[in-house]
């Protein structure tokens, strides 16, 4: 056990770092008297006193973390801090350990799903931390700990390159891996602030922008009402989420490169950028004419304005909604559950198999076809004008592989459980990458209460799948990563 010191070391300092951002919404509770102190001053002490205690125990091990310790301490993390982040909602709220630790990790992840009902009427501090914690989870809180932990004589590369999704892992935006999470992280603050700006301007209270722009920079999916954005029916709030989604479902490294350049030529030379913005205009345009076709809305306008918001919400994993999406026909839900598998783009605070991803998978494919026809011929896998290495490819299929058969598992245990096969389907798909709202009893104006404790703990583990993007939670299970 004495060889993972140096890993729980990491994590006691992370444990009480992650104490300290719990004071937010504890100097609001108090300022604001909402009822909530005490919630605050328990979770505040306990996290505190874990974290100190954890680094008494550990506190003489110091060595560099290797690429092995790397895993695991992001899996400790992603595991171990939202039964921290679960206190306020079990000691302020009426709801099972269970419950807030689906809660928590549904923040933590980015996910946006909840148990909870009675949104309009809870505490404004437990919203704040509600968004707080989806948006610390929206970047990483390990790339934020990754920019201060090399003062603390603790190595982060290899914790950034579990952390972060490919192609991030091997691009170097600046010499030191510090100096990339800065900068990473400054641009996710100057788009959080531009969004919490243009919020308050399109009509929300101070508060509710806030909430929001966190949330939604994050792709996360909390909302401070029932109705989520059906609470202000207004296309102008709606465009500026659809604005933000779009920008939280690009690459952030993407961005930073954009800026330091000062030129929007960086995102026409980003390919996977491209393949984003093309599938999203051509699935709302085939939504929009599909739900057009059964007079579901009055006028074309109207189709258009809740298409796009719900699609591109489903699609990116912010999980937003403006309408009752699922009672619309059937085929446009379910194409927007099948968007939310593989649009978002790499490096984006996004879930699932990502657009980077489906584009290899899809290359890969029309190659075979190629070579079925001309089994002679050499045809090299492009991307962006780049041929891509083997060794990549065989990866992309390696994860593809993983995350159907994790998929249809996860579908197979709820469907088992007895949930009927909708709900069982789209709470799997929605929790494993990551999305928030399903269908059926999971739907958009339902929430995820009426599951069972073991069907909810089964949501709670696909969306750290999901946020781990599978292959990291499955190495720390092999019997071999275990081996001296």
């Amino acid at each position: 056990m004495e060889r993972y010191f140096h890993v729980l070391r990491a994590l006691s300092l992370l444990l009480m770092l992650f104490a300290f951002t719990l004071c937010v919404p504890l100097l609001y509770a108090h300022l604001a008297e909402d009822g909530a102190e005490m919630a605050y001053d328990i979770a505040f002490l306990v996290t505190l006193a874990s974290g100190l205690a954890l680094w008494l125990l550990t506190r003489a091990s110091r060595r560099e973390l290797h690429v092995r310790d790397g895993f695991l301490l992001v899996v400790l993390v992603w595991s171990v801090l939202p039964l921290f982040a679960s206190l306020p909602f079990y000691t302020q709220l009426d709801i099972s350990f269970t419950d807030a630790y689906f809660e928590a990790v549904s923040g933590l992840t980015a996910t946006g799903a909840t148990v909870l009902s009675g949104l309009d009427a809870l505490p404004q501090s437990i919203h704040l931390w509600r968004s707080l914690i989806i948006w610390m989870g929206g970047m990483g809180l390990i790339v934020l700990a990754v920019a201060i932990l090399p003062m603390l004589g603790i190595g982060g590369r290899q914790m950034f390159k579990a952390e972060i999704p490919s192609p991030m892992k091997d691009t170097k935006l600046t010499p030191r891996i510090a100096q990339t999470a800065k900068g990473l992280w400054l641009v996710y603050v100057g788009i959080t602030a531009a969004g919490f700006l243009a919020y308050h301007w399109a009509g929300m209270d101070w508060f509710d922008a806030l909430c929001h722009a966190f949330s939604t920079v994050a792709l996360g999916g909390f909302s401070t009402h029932d109705a989520s954005f059906g609470y202000w029916d207004s296309p102008r709030v709606e465009g500026v989420a659809i604005i933000f989604m779009l920008l939280a479902g690009m690459n952030f490294s993407t961005h930073y490169v954009a800026i330091l350049g000062k030129s929007l030529k960086t995102y026409l030379r980003d390919p996977e950028i491209l393949w984003f913005l093309g599938v999203l205009l051509a699935a709302i345009l085939l939504a929009t004419f599909y739900l057009w076709g059964f007079h579901f809305y009055p006028n074309t306008t109207e189709t258009l304005r809740h298409v796009a918001f719900n699609l591109i919400s489903v699609a990116t994993t912010a999980g937003f909604t403006s309408t009752d999406y699922s009672q619309w026909p059937f085929f446009v839900p379910l194409l927007m559950l099948f968007l939310c598998s593989f649009v978002s783009c790499s490096g984006s605070t996004g879930g699932g198999i990502k657009m980077m991803r489906a584009v290899l998978l899809y290359k890969q494919v029309y190659r075979e076809l190629l070579r079925s026809m001309h089994p002679n011929a050499v045809y090299p896998v492009k991307l962006g004008g780049h041929t891509v290495p083997q060794n990549m490819l065989f990866a992309v299929l390696a994860f593809g592989f993983i995350y159907m058969v994790t998929l249809v598992s996860l579908v197979l245990l709820l469907s088992f459980s007895g949930l009927e096969i909708i709900t069982a389907f789209s709470a799997a798909v929605a929790s494993l990458n990551n999305t928030g709202p399903g269908l059926g009893m999971v739907g958009p104006v339902n929430n995820f209460m009426p599951l069972t404790d073991f069907q909810t703990w089964t949501c709670t583990l696909a969306m750290l799948l999901g946020r781990l993007e599978i292959f990291t939670l499955l190495v720390v299970l092999m019997p071999a990563f275990w081996r001296k």
